[in-house]
């Protein structure tokens, strides 16, 4: 499943070419995804300009000067495609503009658009209760303090925990409490602040590399221009069960289960 980075990196792509034009054709090749288009939404994006794009958590946002955003998800395998040569029998949803065409593929069809108005993003349901975005001010050591204080439940299953901290996936959980040496065992209620001092910044820091790579390509994600990401060739625990740990200590990465999915650490440097 695209993850955080690869929704920014997709978001940063469209905005290049889409940012600032206007949508002169919208079409549909398919009544729905996982759900149905929103009613009206190729009427409303005809002649509609793109005024900006952004993220929130795992979705990417476009807004329009008709005071309308168009969210979307990407699923498990969904990518935008800008100007693509031929159109795939996965192109559900294609956005003209002047000189650019933009395609939302999905091949599993676990992607989904919606149509919210600007002002109330806030409100939209995905969006209530949704923890501090994970490069913003506004997550901090204090604020994980208070969030997991008196929690006995996995620090890493806490981390997903989107009330906590918005749009963090299996991935970048794993990597960062490597960086911050953090055992993801350990209850979230009995992590110290001094270690939470250095998980906030493990965890922009292993974000920001990964949207500086382009992502990390696992299964069929892709750019939308087609590249692949490459983060994936700078992990440091994450799907290397056996391997030697990367900070030499004679540590071996271990593989466990916690709350249906996969976490890998090292059980010597984490703590």
């Amino acid at each position: 499943m695209p993850e955080l980075p690869e929704v920014e990196t997709t978001v940063r792509g469209l905005a290049r070419f889409l940012e600032g034009e206007r949508i002169v054709r919208a079409r549909v090749n398919r009544p729905d995804m996982r759900r149905p288009f929103p009613p009206g939404l190729v009427q409303m994006l005809t002649g509609a300009r793109v005024t900006g794009l952004g993220r929130r958590a795992k979705f990417g946002l476009i807004h329009t000067d008709r005071g309308q955003t168009l969210v979307f998800h990407l699923g498990m395998s969904g990518r935008w495609r800008i100007d693509p040569a031929t159109e795939d029998r996965h192109d559900h949803l294609v956005i003209e503009a002047r000189d650019h065409r933009f395609a939302l593929c999905d091949p599993r069809r676990f992607g989904w658009v919606d149509l919210v108005p600007t002002e109330s993003l806030d409100e939209w349901p995905s969006f209530v209760g949704m923890g501090p975005e994970p490069l913003g001010d506004d997550l901090t050591a204090a604020h994980l303090h208070a969030a997991l204080k008196g929690r006995r439940q996995a620090i890493k299953l806490l981390l997903l925990d989107q009330r906590i901290v918005a749009g963090l996936g299996n991935i970048y959980v794993c990597e960062a409490l490597f960086r911050a040496r953090i055992d993801p065992r350990k209850a979230g209620g009995g992590v110290s602040r001094v270690a939470l001092g250095r998980l906030v910044p493990a965890i922009r820091e292993v974000l920001e590399q990964s949207i500086a790579d382009g992502g990390s390509t696992l299964r069929d994600y892709a750019r939308p221009d087609g590249e692949l990401g490459y983060f994936a060739t700078r992990f440091d625990v994450y799907g290397r069960e056996g391997a030697p740990c990367r900070r030499d200590d004679g540590g071996t990465i271990r593989r466990i289960a916690q709350g249906g999915r996969s976490t890998w650490f090292c059980p010597r440097c984490q703590r």
